[in-house]
């Protein structure tokens, strides 16, 4: 079995069985020009036959770091069910048509909300960033509010995917694919 298709199967037994409000909430780990990582909560939006795509602000830290360095890990824990998923992969800019029908689909605050947002820079304060969003909700005020040019979405393409699932005793089972030559390799590991 492919591990995405795996992965997908494990989301949506999240999705009936958890009662998490985001079983798609995934940590994103990057690392920064001087190799220390960096972690941070994404949502995992959409999953095809080779990656998973989530969306955020290109010039944002997370955005900066991978277009230096464009490999990850991304870790999915969901606690009811007592299984964790771990990923570490390449990761690619989505097409920009992609990117335009993903925002198009996002609340109208949020989508005025990108273009307030200077995301990871410093603010003076919160009144600064409301201001931002009152000049923005003005200029498209009747009018569509169009994608900025430094959002879009990132596909996570992974190399290596390895499944948990806890069992008493901490006898747990470990499941790790790797992608050798093209093809997809499974062997279970030692808790």
């Amino acid at each position: 079995m492919h591990p995405l298709t795996l992965f997908r199967k494990w989301l949506e037994e999240a999705e009936q069985k958890s009662a998490m409000e985001y079983p798609n909430a995934a940590v994103l780990s990057t690392v920064d020009s001087d190799g220390t990582p960096d972690a941070r909560v994404i949502l995992i939006k959409e999953i095809d036959s080779d990656g998973l795509v989530f969306y955020t602000n290109y010039d944002s830290k997370k955005g900066r770091q991978l277009e230096k360095n464009p490999r990850a890990s991304l870790t999915i824990y969901w606690d009811r069910l007592f299984r964790q998923v771990r990923m570490r992969g390449k990761v690619v800019k989505v097409e920009p048509e992609r990117s335009d029908f993903y925002f198009s689909t996002r609340p109208r605050c949020s989508r005025i909300g990108a273009w307030a947002s200077r995301q990871s820079r410093p603010l003076s304060d919160y009144e600064e960033l409301m201001e931002r969003y009152r000049r923005y909700e003005k200029q498209f005020e009747g009018k569509e509010v169009p994608r900025p040019p430094y959002w879009g979405g990132y596909k996570f393409i992974p190399f290596e995917v390895e499944f948990w699932i806890g069992r008493d005793c901490r006898l747990h089972e470990r499941y790790v694919y790797t992608l050798k030559d093209g093809q997809w390799e499974v062997e279970m590991l030692n808790p």
